[in-house]
This record gives structure tokens, sequence and C-alpha cells, in this order.
């Protein structure tokens, strides 16, 4: 019987420990008798899935990683599905709740990651219609006013326009096409000079 990818990655990480002691390691490995690859494989995906939701593809990466079977890892991971461990429709939804909040990624952005992680498109659109263009928006929004400074001479042409540039290419990088990340800009700018200007108006009754 042909020794498994698994088995094998034992005998040689013990092997490689230096002196007596690795060398009963590596002893003790050849003498144990094989594990269960099916039982190694559900072990790791339970860890897994322990640190956080994950899709189907990426555990098969990791199992892959880890030298198990293909057809053992198909296996595990169609009895994961059939009790809803794993699920790519519920793992896309969480993923974008998750980066929308925190990261404020665009839609276009978060379809690129689930597309990385091995969700299907469809299931990848279904998931990204929680999120609506006035959402997207406001989040841009909220961007852009966090990294405007307070204290930015808008008066001042040339750091205007290069303000322009850093905030639209910030909005880029997480994925706003240009359409909107120009526009959002153009609207926080003018809202911020908006406000200073009524900041310098006199208070009634004032000389």
């Amino acid at each position: 019987m042909s020794e498994s990818p698994y088995a094998r990655r034992r005998r040689r990480s013990a092997a490689r420990s230096r002196g007596p002691e690795g060398q009963a390691a590596a002893s003790s490995v050849a003498a144990d008798p094989e594990p269960d690859p099916r039982e190694v494989a559900r072990a790791i995906v339970l860890r897994q899935l322990t640190a956080g939701p994950r899709s189907r593809k990426q555990l098969e990466d990791k199992l892959a990683d880890r030298g198990v079977p293909e057809e053992v890892a198909r296996a595990v991971l169609d009895r994961f599905e059939e009790v809803e461990l794993v699920d790519d429709a519920r793992f896309a939804e969480v993923y974008v709740r998750s980066r929308a909040s925190t990261r404020k990624l665009s839609r276009s952005a978060i379809r690129r990651e689930l597309s990385a992680r091995g969700v299907d498109g469809d299931v990848a659109e279904q998931a990204l219609e929680q999120r609506t263009d006035d959402d997207e928006r406001a989040d841009a929004a909220e961007l852009v006013r966090r990294k405007l400074p307070a204290g930015a001479d808008l008066g001042d042409r040339a750091e205007r326009d290069r303000l322009v540039r850093r905030l639209v290419g910030m909005l880029g990088r997480k994925g706003y096409p240009p359409g909107t990340a120009f526009g959002v800009v153009k609207e926080e700018l003018a809202a911020r000079e908006a406000s200073a200007e009524d900041l310098e108006e006199p208070w009634p009754g004032s000389p």
C-alpha cells in the first residue's frame, strides 16, 4: 500500500528533527498506524471553521495543502455542506456585510474578493444585493470625510487639486468607479467649504 501524502509529511517532519529524540520520533511515526484521512480532514475543516467563516474553495485549498487526498476532501466537504456547516451563500452574505462595514469596500471590490475565494458568481451577486447604490455612496462620503484634513485650505487651487487626486485615488483603491469617486469628493469639499463659511458669519446682533 502506497504512503499517503499526509503520512509522508509526518515522516519527513519527524526526520528533520536532530539528535536521538528526532530519530526516535521518526521511528515512532514510521511504526504508528497511518491516521484515517477522513478524520484528519474533518479535524482540519473544524479548526478552520472555528477560526472564522470559510468558503468551500478555501477549505479545499487548505486540505490540499495538508496533503489530504482529493476524493477524501470532496467527501468530507460534501458532508459538511449537507449539515450546513459549509455554505457558500451564507459565507458570501457575512463576507459582504463585514467588508462593507469594516473596510468600506465597494461592491466591485468585494465581488473580486469573493471570486478569489471561489464563490460562484450568481451566489456572490445575490449576496451583494444587500448593498444599494445609496449605501455605497454613503460609505464613500464617510471615507472622504475621514481623510479630509481639518485645516485644509480649499481656497488654494494647488492644495485643492492635490486633495482631490489623493481622495479620488483612495476611493479607487477601494473599488469605487471614477464617476462616483469624483462626484463624492466634489460634494464633500463643497460641504466643507459651506460649513467654513457658516462659521465665519457674524452672530445676529454682534457689532
